[in-house]
């Protein structure tokens, strides 16, 4: 990391926007009031890029995510590299035809002969009063279609290197943004930075429990695991980074390691992505566990409107070292 200067999450992703934009003419960008004249999107991530680029490579588009993601399908089956923003993801759900049944199966039903270079970025999340219709995390369901690469971010660096890693992709990715994330700040990403994916990062090693998560809950995650240090408690945290697919050697060999497992996520716990983790971990490490693996997420609810019920809705740090105090035993 370039530890002389910080930049915001939304920094990150303009500079990858940017970058990726400079770089190759075929990357261009859609989504609803995302060109300049119309304010330079609504999380003002694309904020000078038609400047820049021209209106021609930052369209903004009618308020229709059909047509966002069947245009954005289109111009990747005929070479385009097309960054479709869809503002919010529950939005995404209108779209579901064109991502589910065209961007994720096209490479398959054409036998490997049709990719589709395409990244859908959104944004999501509770915590800020937004209200059941704009908020949920539903990662779970993109990481059950195969097809689809489904990426998140818990910093700034992470989230230029991982976003541009999506967009030089030959596949479609669903890259999620935080909406509480935006603001934050951390050390600017070293130049051309690039994150695999399907890797995950080992973000603090530990010998006691290992801890997985991802997106705006490892920072959660860090601080409960800063707090347990002081503890004498070794926790491991993990930050999966691609959700889908995942990194399950990285995971495997921490778990075989510590021999404890707390997952933790934001979106609800019920049928969540921390279960199929789970699963897989008992599946391969039954015979090795100390304890079951241990699940953190948020209520099984609509998000609330309200803020006391939203902060009620949501998973607490508290929440999570309850957990890593039950795998302890």
């Amino acid at each position: 990391m370039n530890g002389s200067s910080i930049i915001t999450f939304r920094d990150g992703i303009h500079m990858a926007l940017d970058e990726a934009m400079e770089g190759d003419e075929s990357v261009f960008l859609l989504g609803e009031d995302i060109a300049d004249d119309q304010g330079g999107g609504v999380f003002k991530t694309s904020l000078g890029l038609s400047e820049k680029y021209g209106i021609d490579r930052v369209r903004s588009t009618p308020i229709s995510e059909q047509a966002i993601a069947g245009a954005a399908v289109g111009a990747a089956i005929a070479g385009m590299r097309p960054v479709a923003e869809i503002m919010l993801m529950n939005f995404i759900t209108i779209a579901m035809d064109q991502i589910v049944n065209h961007a994720a199966k096209l490479r398959f039903m054409s036998g490997g002969q049709t990719s589709v270079p395409l990244t859908i970025r959104t944004a999501t999340g509770a915590g800020i009063g937004f209200g059941g219709q704009h908020s949920d995390m539903l990662e779970a369901w993109f990481a059950h279609v195969p097809g689809l690469k489904v990426v998140t971010s818990s910093s700034p660096a992470d989230a230029k290197g991982l976003l541009l890693s999506c967009i030089e992709h030959d596949d479609p990715c669903i890259f999620i943004e935080n909406t509480m994330s935006y603001g934050a700040s951390g050390p600017a990403p070293e130049p051309r930075l690039r994150i695999p994916l399907g890797k995950a990062a080992i973000k603090k090693l530990g010998r006691d429990v290992t801890l997985i998560s991802y997106g705006r809950a490892v920072n959660d995650c860090a601080a409960v695991v800063d707090a347990f240090e002081q503890e004498g408690i070794a926790v491991e945290l993990v930050d999966l980074m691609t959700i889908a697919p995942f990194d399950e050697e990285t995971v495997l060999h921490s778990v075989a390691k510590t021999k404890r497992a707390v997952i933790v996520h934001e979106a609800v716990k019920d049928f969540g992505t921390g279960a199929e983790i789970s699963s897989r971990i008992h599946e391969e490490l039954f015979s090795e566990l100390a304890g079951p693996v241990q699940r953190v997420g948020s209520a099984y609810s609509p998000v609330p409107f309200s803020p006391p019920l939203e902060k009620e809705f949501l998973y607490s740090r508290e929440d999570i070292a309850a957990a890593i105090r039950k795998t302890l035993g």
